[in-house]
């Protein structure tokens, strides 16, 4: 990934915080066919290996799990908060009007090595966590104890487990640190205004982490 020095994030802390926020990852994988990607929600184990260990599980009906031998390079891309930035949004626009539309976004990748996890114990640890994580918010937290026995366990025997020690991570924030400090407050401001409280706030959140 190409990350100009201005957009770059390398404290883990953050990278970890945008894993957890938008854990549904784009796993990359390099399979017979060519290059190939699923679309997984994966948790993050922080404790487990210098890095970190990605864990999830696909279907077995997936192929990827039979055409990865383990310990194969991986990559697994998560983004966060993005959007269209308008230049009409630039005081300094009306100035100049030497600007151009961008795009802001929020990218982590997280390289890696899988390894295949074919048991039922790793399998409902894995259901557990992503279950108590997601259900969390809920009135009532859905668990696995709440579907009849049998049916748990037939359920996880379409399923096959992932995990993915880290190697190395690295994040690309480009959130207008490039512009004059009145662009990047009328920036912010237009974004609120148009609903894009997420964007607006990640780049708050970059501001605020840069003084720090």
């Amino acid at each position: 990934m190409y990350i100009p020095s201005l957009f770059v994030e390398s404290r883990p802390e953050e990278l970890h915080r945008i894993i957890s926020e938008y854990p549904l990852g784009i796993l990359v994988t390099n399979r017979p066919a060519g290059l190939d990607a699923d679309h997984l929600p994966f948790l993050l184990d922080v404790n487990r290996g210098l890095q970190g260990t990605l864990l999830a599980h696909v279907a077995r009906a997936n192929p990827v799990w039979q055409e990865v031998h383990n310990g194969e390079p991986v990559l697994v891309v998560f983004r966060g908060a993005e959007g269209y930035i308008s230049p009409n949004w630039y005081p300094s626009k009306q100035e100049t009007h030497r600007h151009v539309p961008t795009w802001n976004y929020v990218a982590v990748h997280a390289h890696g090595r899988i390894k295949v996890r074919d048991d039922e114990k790793f399998l409902r640890g894995v259901v557990g966590r992503l279950t108590r994580t997601h259900e969390a918010d809920q009135p009532r937290p859905w668990r696995m104890g709440d579907a009849p026995t049998d049916y748990m366990s037939d359920m996880l025997t379409q399923i096959v487990g992932i995990e993915i020690e880290l190697t190395r991570i690295e994040g690309k924030f480009k959130l207008s640190q490039n512009r004059a400090a009145q662009d990047f407050e009328s920036t912010v401001q237009a974004l609120e205004n148009r609903g894009r409280v997420d964007l607006a706030q990640a780049m708050q959140h970059s501001q605020e982490a840069a003084i720090k």
